[in-house]
């Protein structure tokens, strides 16, 4: 696939093309192929008197098509808004073009970006919800279905933003190990057969790396709104060592003000009774199982070591010892499963009545085993992973669960969402000031990432851990080195923060 264009707008016309191409290397050319790539897509702006034209025209065997708009110069903005506008009328011409030569709709039209309901929030509190659903509709052709699901879910997340103050922070902690590698994964894990002596010095020093932070978190003022322990799959750990770390979470930081302290138990073939009750006994209140299916073939396919009974075995396990917030997670769209497996494995999970499921789209990354089949002219109206979904918002919220948390990703089967169902008063927090990136989150071990948000602004500054085990322990010097940023950017803050703390 060749995209030929002219204009500043590469990221947002790319990211278009491949939601109707999710399988296809994308080529981004500024000069006119010499040789046709079939298919073919050309996105141009080109100046003309009184204005803009946009000419987009898409080739495939068989197939030419082609569109011109011309965006009168007295109709635009000017500075950004113009820019953002004329992105805008691109997008919609060309999707228009691509909808013709594949025969699909794409659910949330034009918007390709990961957090869709912090956009509908801004809008809604610049003018109000039934313009951020009409806004949605018409000018971004989001479907009904979606900007419906958008309204509720910013509705639930907009009661725990409210929660968090300037001053506020969440920690992140990276277990970077696994007991296999999933199939569909794309996360920065390694095996425990490949990474086993890793383990040992790498748990040694993100201790150390817990503590540093702490000092530095309490020496800035910030007030500790979640933890979340992380992965990979935390339960690789032996029980001792989940002790330790919650221990050492506890005695460095000032727990007083956290309202969550989550723990990802994961894969039910790393959980058992001693690991739960280290985790229960160090405090934590909320546990995600993930058994990602509960139908074993397609565990299979997808490189899980533990069946259906061992993770309805795990689920009943922490039940008994005693953890009174449990989610679980489901990936729709997974290989061989089928929307019949999967309203059997939801309705199933449903019975258990965990306080939370998440419902995720399988999202194909490049950096995962797993390759989908089919050409790329494939035109099939509507994927099996979107009637999974409608099956599962219809039976969630009959349940009584509501939608607390959405976010997208890249090549998303059927260029779909993730969803966090709750019942109430049990919506993961973490989750919700992630992914609004409301906060500063402070991250600890290999991967993990420190995201420093100015409040009341979009203003974030990042500071990578490095990504592999190895690393993390080669580099530690120099990544403690780099959280001292975290001082300083709060020292830069500070007549800021005590104006907006008053």
């Amino acid at each position: 696939m060749t995209i030929y264009l002219n204009h500043a707008f590469h990221y947002e016309t790319e990211n278009l093309v491949r939601l109707f191409f999710p399988n296809d290397k994308i080529t981004v050319c500024q000069e006119p192929p010499t040789e046709t790539t079939r298919p073919l897509v050309t996105a141009l702006i080109l100046p003309e008197d009184g204005g803009q034209r946009i000419f987009v025209s898409a080739a495939a065997e068989n197939f030419y098509a082609e569109d011109t708009v011309l965006v009168s110069a007295d109709s635009m903005p000017e500075g950004y808004e113009a820019d953002k506008q004329l992105e805008r009328t691109l997008a919609v011409t060309l999707y228009g073009l691509l909808v013709k030569l594949t025969g699909r709709q794409q659910p949330w039209g034009i918007l390709t970006g990961v957090r869709p309901i912090k956009l509908f929030r801004r809008l809604a509190e610049q003018y109000d919800e039934a313009y951020a659903k009409n806004y949605f509709q018409k000018e971004l052709l989001v479907s009904r279905e979606k900007t419906d699901l958008s309204a509720v879910t910013e509705k639930y997340e907009k009661r725990v933003l409210a929660l968090s103050r300037p001053r506020s922070f969440s920690l992140y902690v990276s277990i970077p190990f696994c007991p296999s590698r999933c199939s569909y994964c794309s996360f920065v894990s390694q095996t425990i057969e490949n990474a086993k002596k890793l383990i040992e010095p790498y748990f040694t020093l993100l201790c150390q790396e817990l503590a540093a932070t702490a000092e530095i978190a309490a020496a800035c003022q910030l007030q500790l709104e979640s933890v979340y322990i992380g992965g990979g799959t935390p339960t690789t750990l032996s029980a001792e060592q989940l002790r330790t770390l919650i221990e050492t979470i506890r005695r460095c930081f000032d727990m007083t003000t956290c309202r969550e302290f989550t723990v990802e138990a994961g894969r039910p073939d790393t959980i058992d009774s001693d690991k739960l009750q280290a985790i229960m006994e160090g405090g934590a209140d909320r546990i995600s199982i993930n058994p990602q299916t509960l139908n074993d073939d397609v565990l299979h396919v997808i490189g899980r070591r533990h069946s259906a009974q061992e993770a309805l075995e795990a689920f009943a396990l922490a039940r008994e010892i005693g953890f009174r917030h449990i989610n679980m997670d489901l990936i729709a769209g997974l290989p061989t499963d089928t929307p019949e497996s999967f309203i059997q494995t939801l309705d199933k999970l449903c019975d258990l009545s965990p306080e939370s499921i998440t419902v995720h789209t399988l999202s194909m990354k490049r950096s995962s085993r797993l390759t989908l089949q089919g050409s790329a002219l494939d035109t099939v109206k509507e994927s099996p992973a979107a009637v999974m979904l409608r099956y599962g918002e219809q039976k969630l919220t009959a349940e009584g669960y509501h939608p607390y948390y959405l976010y997208r990703q890249t090549r998303m089967e059927g260029n779909l969402e993730n969803v966090g169902w709750a019942k109430d008063g049990f919506d993961g927090l973490y989750n919700i000031f992630v992914m609004d990136e409301t906060h500063t989150i402070l991250g600890c071990g290999a991967g993990a990432v420190t995201k420093l948000k100015k409040p009341l602004s979009e203003s974030l500054e990042r500071i990578f851990n490095y990504k592999y085990p190895y690393e993390y322990i080669n580099g530690f010097d120099e990544l403690l080195r780099r959280k001292e940023r975290v001082t300083t950017f709060y020292d830069e803050l500070a007549e800021y923060l005590s104006q907006i703390c008053l």
